[in-house]
């Protein structure tokens, strides 16, 4: 059997859209911080709008007024095969803390290591109704709107 052969070619093309289908495809989200223009961040010199202008506007900002002005700068990478839900491969938080100066108080870089997984609660809130089911909604209202309940004719 020759390799030209249509059957052949499409046979092998379709191999290898399979076998790309199951490749790892890589996603990244967030602030990609660069770290030279993060040098030119100094803890007590720095102020909030030269922040902005060597870093970009953060991810999020802290949302405790009584703690002082955070802002958060937050990437993550991850990793999805074929039609598996991602896998976080990589996170990193960047929080710039700044003083009632408005100075940069300090500068701190959290990685997955640091965080906590967090159990989310499994139930649900009961609403008040009436449970249903499929077949009742589709067949609720047949019969509702026949002429002898509105009073009027057809014609």
């Amino acid at each position: 059997m020759a390799l030209s052969t249509p059957r052949t070619l499409l046979l092998l093309a379709l191999l290898c859209a399979g076998l790309a289908a199951c490749a790892p495809r890589q996603d990244y989200r967030g602030a990609q911080i660069d770290e030279d223009r993060l040098k030119e961040v100094k803890v007590g010199v720095s102020t909030e709008p030269q922040v902005n202008a060597a870093l970009g506007s953060p991810s999020t900002t802290s949302t405790f007024p009584q703690w002082g002005t955070i802002w958060y700068y937050i990437s993550s990478e991850t990793e999805a095969v074929a039609f598996l839900a991602p896998e976080l491969i990589d996170q990193q938080v960047l929080a710039i803390s700044f003083g009632k100066d408005g100075k940069v108080a300090e500068i701190k870089r959290y990685g997955m290591k640091d965080g906590r997984q967090v159990a989310f609660v499994e139930r649900e809130t009961p609403t008040k109704g009436k449970d249903i089911t499929v077949l009742e909604q589709l067949l609720g209202n047949f019969g509702r709107f026949n002429n002898q309940n509105t009073g009027r004719s057809n014609r």
